[in-house]
């Protein structure tokens, strides 16, 4: 990731009354103001794949699944996300109609732009979440998918799964194929361009 282009102070409540007025969307990381960019196609397509099946699977129950318009706060990290896919089943989110805060599942798309603030920052944060069971990174280039399970102790293990692998989640008991994952993906004929950058921050 690059520098912040500028440095001052800028508090949670700065960046919720600023980013309702901005066109694109903002990630705030204790301070730390992240413009997400466009996705590319296949990560649209994948994330859209998951939300239907976990939608579809989902049907009747409590639970609810969004996509990356649904804000997330994890107030334990002073921070505001806007996970790939989220599904939560508490009914306290159930009412609150633009911040969600107790997520049973998290997805998040992988792509070579985000993939270290993905599996670095953001998991760090998203660990804080007493309600969160599985954290799923999915590699649309290797097609790989990783699934971080929270134990019983309270550890995270990781689940590898393959290309041709079916997916175990687990926390919502559905396993997703590799067909089901990726269809209508299209691979692109030149690699994409760089979808995230910070731009504000706090320290001073």
């Amino acid at each position: 990731m690059g520098l912040p282009a500028h440095q001052f102070v800028f508090t949670a409540d700065d960046y919720l009354a600023w980013e309702a007025d901005q066109k694109d969307r903002h990630e705030f990381l204790d301070g730390e103001v992240f413009a997400m960019a466009g996705a590319e196609d296949r990560h649209v397509t994948v994330a859209g794949n998951c939300y239907m099946s976990l939608r579809q699977h989902l049907s009747g129950s409590p639970c609810r699944t969004y996509m990356s318009d649904m804000r997330l706060h994890v107030a334990a990290v002073n921070s505001y996300f806007y996970p790939d896919v989220l599904v939560t089943c508490s009914a306290r989110d159930q009412v609150s109609a633009r911040v969600k805060t107790e997520p049973k599942l998290i997805i998040e798309v992988l792509s070579p732009s985000t993939a270290g603030y993905d599996r670095g920052l953001k998991f760090n944060a998203y660990r804080h979440l007493a309600s969160l069971e599985e954290y799923v990174l999915i590699d649309i280039d290797t097609r790989n998918t990783d699934v971080y399970r929270k134990g019983a102790d309270g550890l995270w293990v990781l689940h590898p799964f393959e290309r041709d692998a079916t997916v175990t989640l687990a926390s919502v008991a559905l396993h997703i194929t590799p067909e089901q994952l990726f269809a209508d993906v299209v691979e692109p004929e030149v690699a994409p361009a760089s979808s995230l950058a910070p731009v504000l921050s706090v320290r001073p």
